[in-house]
């Protein structure tokens, strides 16, 4: 029997369009929830015994959200939707990241049987206590599922490139990793060389380096 499944997206076409797609690949969508308070009261009600959830979910509520799911219910399956397919950009390490837990990019949500796979996996992959896993589009589960121009990335260089795009100066960067200015401005070189933004002096770095940032963590730009 297909195991009960709470969805909880803010994006209110996804959270509908999803859940209704599910449902006719015979998923058991119980309920849908766009915000942390909605979601965490059917969860007291209905109990499902999966959680599908935006990752950055209710301004990143999300794991702590999942995180109170599994106190109650310690073989709680969570799958886990990004567009983001590093996060150490979202400044989250793998060991944060609940056990069990299926992380599936949102580009293969189109893939149905992809997700409906990661539904029913995450429940068995909690049971044996396994560590997260990231769902490619075939299916397959392993670490390090996508490669991309982030993995050419230091820890330091992800670290620095969300800083900058948060808003923070090269001085100000430079006292939050106690390092010296030169040191980040080198730095943020090295992030422009891997994302092969070209000086153009008609630009501004620290602009265009941002725009990359959220274009990688699939945040909408205005």
């Amino acid at each position: 029997m297909s195991p009960t499944v709470l969805v909880a997206s803010d994006d209110a076409f996804e959270l509908a369009t999803l859940s209704a797609a599910l449902r006719l690949q015979s998923v058991n969508v119980v309920a849908e929830a766009g915000t942390d308070e909605i979601a965490d009261n059917l969860y007291k009600f209905l109990s499902p015994q999966v959680v599908l959830i935006d990752l950055q979910f209710s301004g990143a509520e999300a794991l702590k959200l999942v995180n109170k799911f599994r106190k109650v219910n310690p073989s709680l399956g969570i799958v886990l939707m990004t567009a983001c397919p590093d996060l150490r950009l979202l400044g989250l390490l793998e060991k944060q990241i609940p056990l069990g837990a299926q992380v599936i990019l949102k580009k293969s949500i189109a893939d149905l049987t992809v997700v409906s796979h990661a539904i029913l996996r995450s429940i068995a992959a909690v049971d044996a206590k396994e560590k997260m896993s990231w769902v490619d589009s075939h299916g397959s589960l392993h670490e390090n599922s996508f490669t991309s121009i982030l993995n050419e990335f230091t820890d330091i260089q992800i670290e620095t490139f969300r800083l900058l795009a948060n808003g923070l100066s090269n001085s100000e960067i430079a006292r939050v990793r106690f390092v010296s200015e030169k040191s980040v401005e080198q730095i943020v070189a090295r992030i422009a060389q891997h994302l092969k933004v070209l000086p153009d002096r008609t630009q501004n770095l620290r602009v265009v380096l941002t725009g990359e940032y959220f274009k990688w963590i699939g945040a909408p730009r205005h």
